[in-house]
Protein backbone atom coordinates (compact mmCIF):
# COMPACT_ATOMS: atom_id res chain seq x y z
CA UNK A 1 0.00 0.00 0.00
CA UNK A 2 1.11 3.54 -0.62
CA UNK A 3 2.38 5.40 2.41
CA UNK A 4 -0.14 7.78 3.92
CA UNK A 5 2.51 9.77 5.79
CA UNK A 6 5.90 10.86 4.44
CA UNK A 7 8.82 12.35 6.36
CA UNK A 8 11.59 14.48 4.91
CA UNK A 9 14.41 16.05 6.89
CA UNK A 10 16.35 19.26 6.38
CA UNK A 11 18.41 21.42 8.74
CA UNK A 12 17.42 19.24 11.72
CA UNK A 13 13.72 19.77 10.99
CA UNK A 14 11.42 16.82 10.28
CA UNK A 15 8.66 17.65 7.78
CA UNK A 16 5.79 15.23 8.39
CA UNK A 17 3.28 15.32 5.54
CA UNK A 18 -0.17 13.77 5.35
CA UNK A 19 0.20 12.20 1.91
CA UNK A 20 -3.15 11.21 0.55
CA UNK A 21 -3.86 14.26 -1.60
CA UNK A 22 -6.15 12.45 -4.04
CA UNK A 23 -8.55 11.93 -1.09
CA UNK A 24 -7.93 15.40 0.43
CA UNK A 25 -5.79 13.64 3.06
CA UNK A 26 -8.91 12.01 4.51
CA UNK A 27 -8.15 9.93 7.58
CA UNK A 28 -8.43 6.19 7.08
CA UNK A 29 -7.17 3.50 9.44
CA UNK A 30 -3.84 3.19 7.63
CA UNK A 31 -3.22 6.93 7.91
CA UNK A 32 -4.18 7.00 11.58
CA UNK A 33 -1.74 4.19 12.34
CA UNK A 34 1.01 5.84 10.30
CA UNK A 35 0.51 9.22 11.99
CA UNK A 36 0.69 7.57 15.41
CA UNK A 37 3.78 5.52 14.52
CA UNK A 38 5.54 8.46 12.84
CA UNK A 39 5.07 10.71 15.83
CA UNK A 40 6.29 8.05 18.23
CA UNK A 41 9.36 7.33 16.08
CA UNK A 42 10.49 10.97 16.30
CA UNK A 43 10.55 11.03 20.10
CA UNK A 44 14.00 9.41 20.32
CA UNK A 45 15.55 11.48 17.53
CA UNK A 46 17.99 13.82 19.30
CA UNK A 47 19.18 15.05 15.92
CA UNK A 48 15.69 16.39 15.11
CA UNK A 49 15.14 19.71 16.89
CA UNK A 50 11.74 20.72 15.45
CA UNK A 51 8.84 19.04 13.64
CA UNK A 52 6.51 20.52 11.04
CA UNK A 53 3.19 18.77 10.42
CA UNK A 54 1.41 19.64 7.17
CA UNK A 55 -0.72 18.23 4.37
CA UNK A 56 0.04 17.61 0.71
CA UNK A 57 -2.26 18.84 -2.04
CA UNK A 58 -5.16 21.22 -1.60
CA UNK A 59 -5.73 20.88 2.13
CA UNK A 60 -4.35 19.81 5.47
CA UNK A 61 -7.10 17.19 5.80
CA UNK A 62 -10.81 16.76 5.20
CA UNK A 63 -11.10 14.67 8.35
CA UNK A 64 -12.46 11.16 8.65
CA UNK A 65 -12.84 9.13 5.46
CA UNK A 66 -16.51 8.13 5.78
CA UNK A 67 -15.93 5.09 3.59
CA UNK A 68 -13.67 3.78 6.37
CA UNK A 69 -16.33 3.71 9.08
CA UNK A 70 -17.05 -0.05 8.72
CA UNK A 71 -13.33 -0.86 8.87
CA UNK A 72 -12.83 1.44 11.86
CA UNK A 73 -15.78 -0.16 13.63
CA UNK A 74 -14.27 -3.59 12.99
CA UNK A 75 -10.90 -2.42 14.30
CA UNK A 76 -12.49 -1.19 17.50
CA UNK A 77 -14.39 -4.46 17.96
CA UNK A 78 -11.29 -6.57 17.43
CA UNK A 79 -9.00 -4.52 19.64
CA UNK A 80 -10.91 -4.25 22.87
CA UNK A 81 -13.06 -1.24 22.05
CA UNK A 82 -12.25 2.44 22.34
CA UNK A 83 -11.94 2.16 26.12
CA UNK A 84 -8.72 0.13 25.76
CA UNK A 85 -5.66 2.27 26.51
CA UNK A 86 -3.37 0.98 23.77
CA UNK A 87 -0.99 3.97 23.78
CA UNK A 88 -0.25 4.98 27.37
CA UNK A 89 -3.32 6.85 28.62
CA UNK A 90 -4.85 7.02 25.11
CA UNK A 91 -6.36 4.77 22.48
CA UNK A 92 -5.04 4.81 18.88
CA UNK A 93 -7.38 7.58 17.77
CA UNK A 94 -6.44 9.86 20.68
CA UNK A 95 -2.74 9.09 20.29
CA UNK A 96 -2.85 10.47 16.74
CA UNK A 97 -3.35 13.86 18.39
CA UNK A 98 -1.61 13.57 21.75
CA UNK A 99 1.61 12.13 20.34
CA UNK A 100 2.52 15.59 19.00
CA UNK A 101 2.01 17.21 22.38
CA UNK A 102 4.14 14.55 24.07
CA UNK A 103 7.10 14.80 21.68
CA UNK A 104 10.15 16.43 23.30
CA UNK A 105 10.62 18.60 20.21
CA UNK A 106 8.38 21.58 19.42
CA UNK A 107 5.78 20.76 16.75
CA UNK A 108 4.46 23.36 14.33
CA UNK A 109 1.35 22.64 12.26
CA UNK A 110 1.03 24.40 8.88
CA UNK A 111 -2.58 24.55 7.72
CA UNK A 112 -4.15 25.35 4.37
CA UNK A 113 -7.42 24.58 2.63
CA UNK A 114 -9.32 23.05 5.52
CA UNK A 115 -8.95 21.06 8.72
CA UNK A 116 -12.23 19.33 9.52
CA UNK A 117 -13.22 16.90 12.25
CA UNK A 118 -10.36 14.62 13.21
CA UNK A 119 -7.91 16.85 11.36
CA UNK A 120 -8.94 19.79 13.53
CA UNK A 121 -8.20 17.70 16.61
CA UNK A 122 -4.83 16.55 15.25
CA UNK A 123 -3.65 20.12 14.72
CA UNK A 124 -4.42 20.91 18.37
CA UNK A 125 -1.61 18.58 19.42
CA UNK A 126 0.97 20.94 17.92
CA UNK A 127 2.73 23.59 19.99
CA UNK A 128 2.18 26.25 17.32
CA UNK A 129 -0.41 26.44 14.51
CA UNK A 130 0.04 28.59 11.39
CA UNK A 131 -2.87 28.87 8.95
CA UNK A 132 -3.37 30.44 5.57
CA UNK A 133 -6.08 33.15 5.66
CA UNK A 134 -8.44 31.12 3.45
CA UNK A 135 -8.26 27.95 5.57
CA UNK A 136 -11.56 26.64 6.95
CA UNK A 137 -12.15 24.67 10.13
CA UNK A 138 -14.90 22.64 11.75
CA UNK A 139 -15.46 20.43 14.77
CA UNK A 140 -17.47 18.32 12.36
CA UNK A 141 -18.18 15.14 14.35
CA UNK A 142 -21.69 16.32 15.27
CA UNK A 143 -22.62 16.23 11.60
CA UNK A 144 -22.17 12.46 11.68
CA UNK A 145 -23.89 11.89 15.03
CA UNK A 146 -20.61 11.70 16.94
CA UNK A 147 -18.59 13.73 19.42
CA UNK A 148 -14.90 14.74 19.17
CA UNK A 149 -13.00 11.77 20.60
CA UNK A 150 -9.40 12.14 19.42
CA UNK A 151 -8.11 14.10 22.39
CA UNK A 152 -9.48 17.35 21.04
CA UNK A 153 -11.65 18.31 24.00
CA UNK A 154 -8.72 18.05 26.42
CA UNK A 155 -6.75 20.45 24.23
CA UNK A 156 -9.26 22.85 22.65
CA UNK A 157 -10.79 23.99 25.94
CA UNK A 158 -7.31 25.19 27.00
CA UNK A 159 -7.11 27.40 23.92
CA UNK A 160 -10.60 28.87 23.56
CA UNK A 161 -13.44 29.89 25.87
CA UNK A 162 -15.62 26.93 26.74
CA UNK A 163 -18.79 28.57 25.39
CA UNK A 164 -17.04 28.94 22.01
CA UNK A 165 -15.95 25.30 22.07
CA UNK A 166 -19.43 24.15 23.05
CA UNK A 167 -21.09 26.20 20.32
CA UNK A 168 -18.77 24.89 17.60
CA UNK A 169 -19.16 21.31 18.85
CA UNK A 170 -22.96 21.40 19.13
CA UNK A 171 -23.49 23.04 15.71
CA UNK A 172 -20.58 21.47 13.75
CA UNK A 173 -20.46 24.77 11.84
CA UNK A 174 -17.54 25.69 9.62
CA UNK A 175 -15.52 28.73 10.63
CA UNK A 176 -12.79 30.86 9.09
CA UNK A 177 -9.11 31.14 9.85
CA UNK A 178 -9.66 34.65 11.21
CA UNK A 179 -12.28 33.34 13.61
CA UNK A 180 -9.93 30.50 14.60
CA UNK A 181 -7.23 33.09 15.29
CA UNK A 182 -9.51 35.34 17.34
CA UNK A 183 -10.78 32.39 19.41
CA UNK A 184 -7.28 31.11 20.15
CA UNK A 185 -7.11 27.93 18.05
CA UNK A 186 -4.54 29.40 15.65
CA UNK A 187 -1.26 31.11 16.57
CA UNK A 188 -1.01 33.33 13.50
CA UNK A 189 -2.01 33.65 9.85
CA UNK A 190 0.40 33.56 6.92
CA UNK A 191 -0.17 33.56 3.18
CA UNK A 192 2.30 30.67 2.93
CA UNK A 193 1.74 28.71 6.13
CA UNK A 194 4.40 26.10 5.40
CA UNK A 195 7.05 28.74 4.67
CA UNK A 196 6.21 30.59 7.88
CA UNK A 197 6.26 27.34 9.86
CA UNK A 198 9.68 26.57 8.41
CA UNK A 199 10.93 30.03 9.41
CA UNK A 200 9.77 29.50 12.99
CA UNK A 201 11.26 26.00 13.08
CA UNK A 202 14.61 27.30 11.87
CA UNK A 203 14.61 29.85 14.68
CA UNK A 204 14.01 27.02 17.14
CA UNK A 205 16.80 24.90 15.63
CA UNK A 206 19.27 27.73 16.24
CA UNK A 207 18.59 27.70 20.00
CA UNK A 208 20.03 25.25 22.51
CA UNK A 209 18.14 21.97 22.04
CA UNK A 210 18.44 21.28 25.76
CA UNK A 211 16.71 24.56 26.64
CA UNK A 212 14.01 24.15 24.00
CA UNK A 213 13.15 20.65 25.17
CA UNK A 214 13.19 21.73 28.80
CA UNK A 215 10.84 24.62 27.95
CA UNK A 216 8.36 22.26 26.27
CA UNK A 217 8.57 19.89 29.24
CA UNK A 218 7.95 22.83 31.56
CA UNK A 219 4.79 23.86 29.71
CA UNK A 220 3.53 20.28 29.43
CA UNK A 221 4.10 19.41 33.08
CA UNK A 222 2.60 22.60 34.49
CA UNK A 223 -0.63 22.87 32.48
CA UNK A 224 -2.73 21.81 35.46
CA UNK A 225 -0.38 22.27 38.44
CA UNK A 226 -0.68 24.69 41.32
CA UNK A 227 1.53 27.76 41.54
CA UNK A 228 3.71 26.10 44.16
CA UNK A 229 4.14 22.95 42.08
CA UNK A 230 4.90 25.03 38.99
CA UNK A 231 7.62 26.94 40.81
CA UNK A 232 9.24 23.68 41.91
CA UNK A 233 9.18 22.27 38.37
CA UNK A 234 10.70 25.51 37.04
CA UNK A 235 13.56 25.17 39.50
CA UNK A 236 14.04 21.48 38.73
CA UNK A 237 14.33 22.02 35.00
CA UNK A 238 16.48 25.15 35.31
CA UNK A 239 18.83 23.24 37.61
CA UNK A 240 19.11 20.58 34.93
CA UNK A 241 20.32 23.21 32.43
CA UNK A 242 22.65 25.48 34.40
CA UNK A 243 26.32 24.82 33.70
CA UNK A 244 25.76 22.19 31.01
CA UNK A 245 27.84 22.34 27.81
CA UNK A 246 25.05 23.69 25.63
CA UNK A 247 24.07 26.30 28.20
CA UNK A 248 27.66 27.48 28.49
CA UNK A 249 28.01 27.50 24.71
CA UNK A 250 24.95 29.77 24.46
CA UNK A 251 26.58 32.26 26.83
CA UNK A 252 30.03 32.15 25.20
CA UNK A 253 28.62 32.41 21.68
CA UNK A 254 26.50 35.38 22.73
CA UNK A 255 29.49 37.16 24.26
CA UNK A 256 31.62 36.43 21.20
CA UNK A 257 28.82 37.49 18.84
CA UNK A 258 28.95 34.28 16.81
CA UNK A 259 26.57 31.49 15.95
CA UNK A 260 26.54 28.83 18.69
CA UNK A 261 27.61 25.26 18.04
CA UNK A 262 25.19 23.15 20.04
CA UNK A 263 25.52 19.39 20.46
CA UNK A 264 22.54 17.06 20.23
Amino acid sequence: MNARVTVTEANQIAFVALSRPEKRNALDLQMLEEISDTGASLASRNDIRAVILHGEGNAFSAGLDLNEIPKLAQYVTQNGGIMKRSHGDANLFQHVTTVWRSLPQPVICALHGYAFGGAFQIMLGADIRIASPDCQFSIMEGRWGLIPDMGGVALMRRLAREDVVRNLTYTADKFTARDALSWGFITELADDALARATEIAQGIVEKSPDAVRAAKELFNRTELTSEAATLLIESELQGRLIGTPNQMEAVVAGLQKRAPDFKD
